[in-house]
């Protein structure tokens, strides 16, 4: 009777299998590594929820970035430079009493950009704010350089932070 080889190997988790077994139980999603981008959006979003103003200046932000805000209340428009950026996200936490909240949901990201999507949280003035948004930033050198919002409900966000 001849001898037949036998396949083995170790599997990503370090258990051995038979060459069928390791193509039955591999699943790539397991294993992705997140883009750098990505990251570095995800903690940005963390900072802002510790309220970590001097990290998202000195870690996330580009010295020239643009921040682009839609609509017609006093935080609708167009802010350059990180002093203006950070004095408009500390005017979002005075306004909402330290009430604003993120909930981030989700991350994609490449080489040149990130898209968050998120649920923004907040109160001021008897007005609740509840509104999922998508930020788009342009990355450059790890830092955002340029940031655009588009909330889901615009007058109701324009309402709020009138």
């Amino acid at each position: 009777m001849p001898v037949r080889p036998v396949w083995f190997a170790l599997d990503l988790d370090g258990q051995i299998v038979g060459a069928r077994g390791l193509c039955d139980h591999f699943d790539p999603r397991r294993y992705q590594v997140t883009h750098p981008n990505e990251d570095l959006v995800r903690e940005g979003f963390a900072a802002f929820g510790r309220g970590d103003l001097d990290a998202l200046q000195s870690q996330f932000f580009a010295e020239d970035i643009r921040w682009h805000f839609p609509g017609r209340s006093p935080f609708g428009g167009d802010f350059e430079g990180v002093a203006e950026v950070i004095g408009w996200l500390g005017r979002s936490f005075e306004a909402s009493d330290g009430t604003i909240r993120l909930e981030l949901h989700d991350v994609v990201a490449n080489d040149e950009h990130a898209v968050a999507l998120f649920t923004a949280r907040a109160e001021r003035a008897g007005k609740h704010l509840e509104d999922n948004t998508v930020q788009v930033a342009h990355i450059r050198g790890g830092k955002e350089t340029e940031v655009w919002f588009y909330p889901a409900d615009l007058y109701a966000t324009d309402e709020f932070w009138s």
